[in-house]
C-alpha cells in the first residue's frame, strides 16, 4: 500500500506540520474549486441551470459529510467556521434564568469555544469542569457538576493544544439519559479520527470546518444540527433563503435553510467535496494509522533531545496526531519563529500560561521531514 501522499499536494521547499490549525489542500480539491467557477460562469451566474448546479453540489456535500459523521444530510448547515456553529448554539440556545451551562477547563480551551460562553455567562450560571494540565476531567467530578437547571453542556472532542481525546461518548450517555442538551467541537477529530458518530457521541449539536484535519478551503465550516433538537435555538439570522414571510409574520423554513440564511461560498463547497470524497478514499482509518506512526516517531525523536518536555497522553489511543513539547532553556516563540525561517512550520500554543510549541503531522507528511524538524530543534 501507498502510504506516501506528498505529491498530491503543492509543495514548494516548505516542511508544513500546522495541520490543527489549517491543512494543505490536495490538488484535486484546487482544481474542483477552479472548474466550479469556470463552469459556473459559463451557465450565467444568476440563472436556472447555474441555480441547479449550485443546488446539486450543496445536495453532494451535505451527503457526502453526513456519511462521514453518520447523520441526515438535512441535519448538516454550512456555515464559514467552527465558530459560526459555536455561536449558534451560543447565542440562540433558549435558556432560562435558572440555567446553567457547564464547559472544559477555560483557560485551557480554545478561544472559539471559549468566548462564546463566558458571554453567556453573563446572563446564566457558567460552570467550568477543573482539569489537570493534560485537558482530563474526573468523571466523578462531571455528574457532581451537572444537575436539573444544566441547559447544556460544552465539550471538544480532541483538545488544540495537547491532542488529548475527550471521552464525548461516555459523557454523552450520562446526558442522554438525563436529557440534558449537548454540545461538541470536533474541529479537531473530524478527518484524522476515524469513529466520529453523533449517534454514538449522544450530541445534539456539533461544530467543525473544512480547512483543518479535512484539507478543504477557508471559509467552509459545518454545523450538525439534530433535527429533533432545531427548536432549541433561535436563528441568529434570517432572510429569504431561511424564512417564509407570510401575513406579516416570519416563520422558519425546515433544516437545513433554518440556519443558512445567506451562504454564498460555493466554490468552497466545490473544495470541500472533492477533499472528503478524497480523504475517503484513501480512508480515515488509514489517515490515522499514517498518523499516528509519524506522531509517534516525533515524540520518540523529542524524548530524546535534553531538557525536551512533552505533553499530552502517552497512550496513543488517548491522543490525536499533535505532539505538544517545550525544550528547557529554549523560549517556545523563538524556536517556532527560528524554524519558520527554515522552512518548517509549527505553532505556539498555551497551556494555562505555559507557551509550548505544537507539530500536527497529517497523512501527507512524510517520515524524512519529521527527522528534519527534529534536527533544527537539537540545534535550537
Amino acid at each position: 500500500m501507498n502510504l506516501d501522499y506528498s505529491q498530491d499536494f503543492p509543495y514548494k521547499e516548505r516542511i508544513y506540520l500546522n495541520n490543527a490549525s489549517t491543512s494543505r489542500m490536495p490538488r484535486s480539491s484546487i482544481a474542483a474549486m477552479s472548474d466550479f467557477l469556470v463552469k459556473y460562469n459559463e451557465l450565467g451566474p444568476d440563472s436556472e441551470a447555474s441555480d441547479n448546479y449550485v443546488k446539486e453540489r450543496l445536495g453532494n456535500l451535505r451527503k457526502e459529510i453526513s456519511g462521514l459523521i453518520k447523520c441526515r444530510p438535512e441535519e448538516i448547515v454550512l456555515t464559514q467556521s467552527v465558530t459560526d456553529g459555536i455561536n449558534f448554539v451560543a447565542n440562540g440556545l433558549k435558556l432560562n434564568p435558572n440555567s446553567n451551562i457547564v464547559t472544559r477547563g477555560s483557560t485551557h480551551e480554545h478561544p472559539a469555544n471559549h468566548y462564546p460562553w463566558v458571554r453567556v455567562g453573563q446572563r446564566v450560571e457558567l460552570r467550568s469542569l477543573p482539569i489537570n494540565e493534560t485537558g482530563y476531567f474526573e468523571p466523578d467530578t462531571f455528574t457532581s457538576t451537572i444537575d436539573k437547571n444544566t441547559g447544556l453542556v460544552v465539550l471538544s472532542h480532541a483538545l488544540f493544544n495537547t491532542g488529548a481525546i475527550i471521552p464525548v461518548e461516555e459523557i454523552g450517555k450520562i446526558l442522554s439519559e438525563k436529557n440534558i442538551p449537548y454540545f461538541v467541537d470536533t474541529a479537531q477529530t473530524i478527518g484524522c479520527i476515524s469513529d466520529v458518530d453523533v449517534n454514538k457521541i449522544n450530541c445534539n449539536f456539533m461544530s467543525f470546518n473544512g480547512s483543518k484535519w479535512l484539507c478543504g478551503p477557508m471559509g467552509m465550516g459545518i454545523f450538525f444540527c439534530r433535527r429533533d433538537s432545531s427548536d432549541l435555538i433561535e436563528p441568529l439570522q434570517v432572510g429569504g433563503e431561511s424564512a417564509i414571510f407570510h401575513e406579516d409574520k416570519i416563520s422558519h423554513k425546515e433544516m437545513p435553510a433554518r440556519f443558512q440564511a445567506g451562504f454564498r461560498n460555493w466554490s468552497g463547497v466545490a473544495g470541500l467535496e472533492a477533499s472528503v470524497i478524497y480523504l475517503k478514499k484513501i480512508g480515515i482509518s488509514t489517515i490515522r494509522e499514517k498518523n499516528i506512526k509519524l506522531a509517534n516517531l516525533l515524540r520518540q525523536e523529542i524524548s530524546k533531545i535534553d531538557g525536551a518536555i512533552l505533553y499530552g497522553p502517552e497512550e496513543e489511543e488517548r491522543r490525536t496526531s499533535i505532539v505538544s513539547f517545550s525544550v528547557k532553556d529554549k523560549d517556545s516563540k523563538t524556536l517556532v519563529a527560528r524554524l519558520e525561517k527554515n522552512n518548517i512550520i509549527l505553532a505556539v500554543r498555551d497551556i494555562f500560561s505555559k507557551k509550548i510549541v505544537r507539530a500536527s503531522p497529517h497523512f501527507y507528511n512524510t517520515e524524512s521531514e519529521i527527522h528534519a524538524v527534529i534536527d533544527l530543534v537539537k540545534k535550537g
